[in-house]
């Protein structure tokens, strides 16, 4: 198994999207690079700690690749916005791969790399690269959250068109039953 940490606007759509994809073996809502230790929801919320609403992704690479999961994570936020996804703003929304190992850091910045030559977005990716630190797992209720609450209005006007968005465009990388 490996593991990926990804932050790419709220925990909960990430988490939503990698829960449906083959291969995927866990998905674990929490926060990553900042400076306090123990940070909970509301102190992240704040801006004041670094961190970033992550979900860390543990999955087989014989059935889905690094790769793979970087172009759903492409696929599913905008790369291009500093501190924002949508209306959520702040830094703990920047868009960032923490890696676990140099060969992730590799592909990470190859594939930027790749993704501003094709010229997909009109503007330039900002996604940061770097090394995974110490990983909170983000508090209970907010774990399989837009499973648990699929009708609370975020999920259903954000959360749920991501997920459909997934599940379109790689419909051949999803779990069975998902």
């Amino acid at each position: 198994m490996e593991t990926t940490t990804l932050g790419g606007g709220c925990f909960w759509c990430l988490e939503a999207v990698f829960d449906g994809m083959e291969g995927v073996a866990s998905v674990v809502s929490g926060y990553m690079g900042g400076h306090v230790h123990n940070p909970d929801y509301n102190a992240v919320c704040s801006g004041s700690t670094g961190h970033v609403e992550v979900v860390q992704v543990t999955f087989d690479p014989a059935v889905t690749t690094f790769q793979e999961i970087l172009e759903v994570f492409f696929a599913i936020h905008d790369p291009t916005t500093m501190d924002r996804q949508g209306n959520d703003a702040g830094t703990q929304y920047r868009s960032v791969i923490f890696f676990h190992t140099p060969e992730q850091r590799q592909a990470a910045e190859e594939c930027i790399g790749e993704l501003d030559r094709e010229k997909i977005w009109s503007l330039p990716i900002v996604t940061q690269v770097r090394a995974a630190t110490t990983f909170y797992q983000a508090e209970t209720y907010h774990q399989d959250y837009f499973r648990n609450n699929p009708n609370q209005p975020y999920c259903a006007y954000v959360v749920s068109p991501k997920v459909q968005k997934f599940r379109a465009k790689f419909a051949a990388k999803m779990k069975k039953g998902a």
